[in-house]
């Protein structure tokens, strides 16, 4: 790094008090907790808590500022199930630019998988239903969870749209949709679309292709993502990102920005608001629905949404809460050893709210 040499104090310390202003998470600005209405004691209580529960890093963002970061921030690792909220805005841009008509069906788009192949009744379903993971289609999929394989509905037992079933099939197969329809890489279209305008400073958009049969170990360190394939399942991969937290909190921000990054209509705001809307209820005592790609907290009229999120196997998270004008990304790094209790997500949250003042 080259070194400057000021003979006027005043000079240094201006500079000095500058770059104080900045938070490790590039392009967001760092601000005192108290000044955005929470306490610096609290917040210190959420600190020591994280360094026992197995965390690996935390941001919290009040009107795009910083009030609390901890952890290595910068470090890129597997944010799971929260690769659907990012494929959620490129799927979104590519409506706007009419490559994905979300109306078109499996047979429209020629989309079939090994066997046993989807019948008929399977190829009727629309986009729109994989976003809402009601597709009908009970195929296996690459990186299934020991969920989603116990709870497998039967093939040709629920008639696309009606049924909302978490099956990573809609996934996987909305990620190669997008490819298809757009003729580019999920992870070119990233870099391009979303982290070049937002300023992401760790993503790059390099990817590999993995198979997830194979036991042989793969170093992921210098990559962003990669697809993993597991062909005796399906012929679509999964498509796995891999990247930090302050770069995860830029993209929380732009979804609290109504996909607006520095005057810019990133992700389509009508977009954004036709996900939002609570097409299925999964859990009706904690008011909490599936939109499209996202997860919603909804207020107790069952309209109103408290917050729209998505986690990753329950330890990961990727937060926005409008009132609040909050972002909140927690990570666990899962690519090492780690031991984290799920349970620990929950009160990490609630510290951050017990924070604010009154």
């Amino acid at each position: 790094m080259q070194k400057f040499i000021f003979t006027k104090t005043y000079v240094f310390i201006s500079i000095a008090l500058i770059f104080c202003n900045f938070s490790n998470a590039q392009n967001l600005n760092s601000s005192t907790p108290n000044i955005k209405g929470y306490s610096i004691n609290k917040l210190d209580t959420l600190k020591t808590f994280l360094e026992k529960s197995g965390a690996s890093s935390m941001m919290v963002l009040i009107d795009g500022e910083v009030i609390f970061e901890w952890g290595n921030t910068s470090e890129k690792h597997i944010i799971h199930s929260i690769r659907k909220p990012l494929i959620h805005s490129l799927i979104g841009i590519a409506v706007a630019e009419k490559k994905i008509d979300t109306s078109m069906t499996m047979k429209d788009l020629n989309i079939q998988d090994i066997n046993p192949k989807l019948s008929n009744f399977e190829l009727s379903a629309r986009i729109s239903d994989l976003l809402k993971s009601k597709s009908g289609v009970y195929h296996l999929s690459a990186a299934m969870t020991k969920n989603m394989r116990n709870n497998l509905p039967e093939r040709n037992r629920y008639k696309p749209g009606k049924y909302y079933f978490y099956n990573n099939w809609d996934f996987n197969t909305l990620g190669a949709i997008l490819e298809q329809q757009t003729e580019k890489s999920i992870y070119e279209l990233f870099k391009n679309q979303i982290a070049e305008p937002l300023g992401m400073k760790d993503y790059k958009g390099i990817s590999m292709d993995i198979d997830g049969d194979s036991k042989e170990e793969v170093n992921l360190v210098t990559i962003d993502g990669y697809y993993k394939y597991q062909k005796s399942k399906s012929k679509y991969p999964a498509y796995h990102f891999r990247m930090s937290s302050r770069d995860l909190a830029l993209f929380g921000q732009l979804y609290l920005n109504d996909g607006v990054w520095n005057g810019k209509q990133i992700v389509p705001k009508e977009w954004i608001k036709v996900s939002m809307k609570p097409y299925s209820m999964i859990d009706e005592e904690k008011g909490i629905a599936y939109g499209m790609l996202w997860k919603l907290h909804l207020a107790e009229n069952k309209k109103d949404i408290i917050s729209f999120y998505h986690t990753g196997l329950e330890m990961q998270l990727l937060g926005i809460y409008p009132e609040s004008k909050m972002v909140i990304v927690h990570r666990v790094n899962t690519e090492k050893e780690y031991n984290y209790d799920k349970a620990n997500l929950e009160q990490t949250i609630q510290l951050v709210f017990d924070a604010k003042l009154k």
